[in-house]
């Protein structure tokens, strides 16, 4: 599968194609750049599911403690942890086959990004995925 970090089109047909996106490390506090970005994603007509352990709910929807518990086919797994925490969010995309990676600004591991190629998931490390969607001029679904 693609390194989405080298082809804006592959990036592109990842943000077109996916419609369920589970957002890893999604924070209850608004200032917070992880609820700001899934608040946009959903206004982008995303339909978002936060996963964190340690939040029940966020503005009322249910918060999962792990991307299995998500009661629906996640196509993109967008990613709110430190970088050393990436290879396990990896391991949890592949064996919930998920289709593609997203990891936010600041978030990158050689070895994870190589393990999701490798599992045919596409990947995109240390971009924010935001600016990536207006830059390439996608349009809300």
């Amino acid at each position: 599968m693609p390194d989405l970090n080298r082809d804006d089109q592959l990036m592109r047909d990842v943000l077109k194609q996916s419609r369920v996106i589970a957002v890893v490390g999604h924070s209850d506090n608004p200032s917070r750049t992880s609820y700001q970005i899934a608040q946009f994603l959903r206004g982008a007509g995303y339909i978002i599911y936060p996963v964190n352990p340690t939040v029940d709910t966020i503005d009322g929807q249910k918060c999962y403690a792990t991307l299995a518990d998500v009661p629906e086919k996640i196509d993109l797994v967008n990613v709110f942890r430190r970088s050393e925490y990436l290879a396990s969010v990896v391991d949890d995309a592949i064996a919930n086959s998920v289709a593609a990676v997203w990891a936010q600004l600041g978030v990158h591991d050689t070895a994870a990004k190589q393990k999701a190629l490798d599992a045919g998931i596409a990947i995109a490390t240390n971009a924010c995925i935001k600016v990536e969607y207006v830059r390439l001029g996608l349009r809300k679904k």
